[in-house]
Parts: C-alpha cells; structure tokens; sequence
C-alpha cells in the first residue's frame, strides 16, 4: 500500500512546481510542532533502519533536522523559509540509490501515521517532495 502511495505521488509532480496557494496541508500536518515531531519521528526511523542508518552517521543532525523541519513547512505552504542548500548540492557524493530514497519515504509515512496525519494530507506532501527523487538519487 505504501508503495502505491509513493508511486502515485510521483504523479503527481505537476501539483510541486510552485509553493502552495494556501496553508491547508500545513495545518493538516499539524503546523510547526506537527511538522517537529513528524520530522524527529522520520530520522529517529532512519537512524534505526539498518537499510539507510550508515547515511546518517557522519552528519550535523541537529543541522539536517533544522533543513527538514524548514523544508516541510514550506512545502506544505507553512510561514517558513527553506534556507538550506539545494537537493542536488546536499546530496552530492552520497551514492543514494531509490531503495535509499524509498526506505526514508517509508520513515516520513510511518512519522505521519503516528501524528494522526490523514492519507490525503499524506499523499498531498509525497506529492509536493516526488520531484525532489531525482535530485538526490547518485548525486
């Protein structure tokens, strides 16, 4: 099911060319300290998955948390303002593969299901961060 959800995101790429009009998925994420505790939750998965735990270990994670929460706020038509580098720069050198890039969508959906995060709401953010997979995948 996961998996459908994903691929029908990548869909959905037309809907993640400009911010959004308005705030509804930001709220529908829970606002600030929604989108917090989804982020925490995807990295604490992360750290854990013996699929994808190697690729954070080397890293400023208090920085990478900041770039996440800023991200997704903005992404889902939140106040903020993504001040980090861009996919392609953050990613150089990485060697992600799609197994890599699936294993951290499973952490954001598992993340989303525990913060009471509607399927809707869900499928609306995977949509807004599809084109991203192609910027981050053998940089």
């Amino acid at each position: 099911m996961r998996l459908v959800l994903f691929c029908l995101s990548l869909l959905l790429v037309a809907c993640a060319q400009q911010p959004p009009r308005d705030d509804g998925l930001y709220r529908a994420l829970g606002e600030e300290p929604g989108i917090v505790r989804i982020v925490e939750g995807m990295l604490l998965g992360s750290a854990r998955d013996p699929r994808i735990a190697r690729h954070f270990l080397d890293i400023d994670i208090e920085r990478l948390r900041e770039k996440l929460i800023e991200q997704l706020c903005f992404e889902s038509g939140g106040p903020c303002v993504y001040t980090g580098d861009s996919m392609e720069e953050s990613h150089k050198g990485l060697r992600l593969t799609p197994s890599d890039f699936n294993a951290l969508v499973e952490h954001l959906q598992d993340a989303m299901d525990a913060e009471g995060v509607s399927t809707p709401a869900q499928n609306r953010l995977l949509a807004r961060l599809a084109p991203m997979r192609g910027q981050v995948i053998d940089r």
